[in-house]
């Protein structure tokens, strides 16, 4: 298939052929529900959803991208946003997709968000972990990237991994490496379960809510008409450093240092949740 080809191509050059996407938020985004309350303002240097007791709204990607290392500064929603999600995540469509998500799960005032992060290769979820984050998110916008490179998969906030998934296929865990994924956002309600797991209802007269989005990048691979950016016959400037990188001791250590102090839930040591046993990629 045209990945397998582009992937063998990319060995030896290692990325001479990347893309690298940023700037206007129009050039990048299209708003795809919620009937006014997306917004895309400021020339394209700011994108806003909100949501209010009638709608959420969301927005999606233009390009599909098949691994990249992409950036997005959000600030969430202020005050007592219980009750309300704003996801921010990458998936492909069908029924086997994959999925590398970013949620934010609101919060009564004065406590903290909870960053819920997930995997999922063809169809299949329950890789859950979750975080309280060492800053307020919503006084302040701050960078959440995503590193999705045929090794592994790095979650990171303004520059610290606090998450790395690795491709684990050798030992029967499905990874995604073969569907494009577009990079998708929505602002929405669930009461029902995200926050103390439905106790805290959403206060609607809090209403409008609002998250705010700017400063995109995306160094990565677009797939498009069946092929991808990668294969392309016209060199780039841009370094693909990304495509095969790997945490180094530094990075190592500050991840280590969020998963001691900030790692609230980890499906890998949910016991009671897997009483068969943990899923394979946990021992690795």
């Amino acid at each position: 298939m045209a990945f397998t080809v582009c992937y063998l191509l990319l060995l030896p050059l290692l990325g001479s052929f990347f893309m690298v996407a940023y700037g206007n938020l129009n050039q990048h985004f299209d708003i795809t529900w919620g009937e006014g309350r997306a917004k895309i303002l400021n020339n394209g240097e700011l994108l806003t959803l909100s949501l209010d007791k009638a709608s959420g709204s969301g927005f999606e990607s233009k390009n599909e991208y098949l691994f990249g290392n992409i950036d997005m500064q959000l600030k969430l929603v202020p005050g007592n946003s219980a009750g309300t999600v704003t996801a921010y995540y990458l998936k492909s469509p069908g029924t086997t997709w994959d999925e590398i998500d970013f949620e934010f799960l609101g919060n009564l005032s004065g406590d903290p968000y909870i960053l819920h992060t997930n995997v999922f290769s063809q169809g299949k979820g329950s890789r859950e972990q979750q975080f309280y984050l060492w800053f307020d998110p919503t006084a302040d916008f701050h960078t959440y990237s995503i590193l999705w490179n045929p090794q592994r998969i790095v979650f990171s906030v303004d520059g610290t991994p606090i998450r790395e998934f690795k491709n684990s296929e050798s030992i029967g865990v499905p990874f995604p490496k073969s569907q494009p994924m577009r990079i998708h956002s929505s602002l929405w309600n669930a009461d029902d379960w995200a926050t103390r797991g439905g106790l805290v209802k959403t206060d609607w007269t809090q209403a409008p809510f609002t998250a705010s989005y700017r400063n995109f990048k995306a160094d990565a691979c677009v797939w498009s008409n069946g092929a991808s950016s990668c294969s392309s016959n016209s060199p780039s400037s841009t370094t693909s450093t990304w495509f095969s990188q790997e945490l180094d001791s530094t990075n190592q250590q500050r991840l280590k240092w969020v998963q001691n102090n900030y790692l609230i839930y980890n499906y890998c040591t949910d016991m009671k949740r897997f009483p068969q046993g943990i899923p394979p990629e946990c021992n690795v």
